[in-house]
């Protein structure tokens, strides 16, 4: 696959995430009134609208300051700028590394996008066993997990091929 492919592949793949962040986001906060429930399963898994301030799962959302999503911003801009780079070297579309950093780069741009036009992010997806809550949060979050995670498994698990060079 050439690198315009790869790039396209990887780009698609990050557009994709963005779209169906801002659709499930759009459905949240207009379907679903602000701090109301809908359980999913009982027990486990519910539709909750919160508007979060702060970081991905709610990290400095009580933090009082007003610098707070100025730096948001800023290090989701720098992250996506790294990440973009990181993508444009990637001369195979297909790879864990390739698929892990698009992920990263949709859910950043999804919630950078939030950040941008009102200072918050819609969360709506909240986990819980009996009165343990994992904090939460959306689609975008969900695909930076995700590809972070990835991107541990292919640093700790895959090896890579020797070089002709080092043999």
């Amino acid at each position: 696959m050439s690198h315009s492919r790869a790039r396209i592949a990887h780009l698609l793949l990050a557009v994709i995430v963005v779209a169906l962040d801002r659709w499930t986001k759009h459905l949240a906060a207009t379907r679903i009134r602000l701090y109301q429930h809908i359980t999913i399963i009982p027990g486990f898994f519910r539709l909750t609208h919160t508007e979060n301030t702060g970081a991905a799962f709610s990290l400095f959302a009580d933090s009082p300051s007003h610098w707070k999503t100025t730096l948001l911003i800023a290090f989701s801009a720098v992250a996506m700028v790294i990440v973009a780079g990181l993508l444009w070297k990637q001369s195979r579309a297909l790879t864990s590394t390739g698929i892990a950093l698009s992920l990263i780069l949709g859910g950043a741009a999804g919630n950078l996008w939030d950040r941008l036009l009102h200072g918050r992010v819609v969360d709506f997806l909240l986990f819980y066993y009996k009165h343990y809550e994992w904090p939460v949060f959306n689609l975008a979050d969900s695909s930076i997990v995700v590809g972070a995670c990835l991107l541990v498994l292919e640093i700790l698990f895959v090896r890579p091929k020797p070089n002709q060079a080092d043999l």
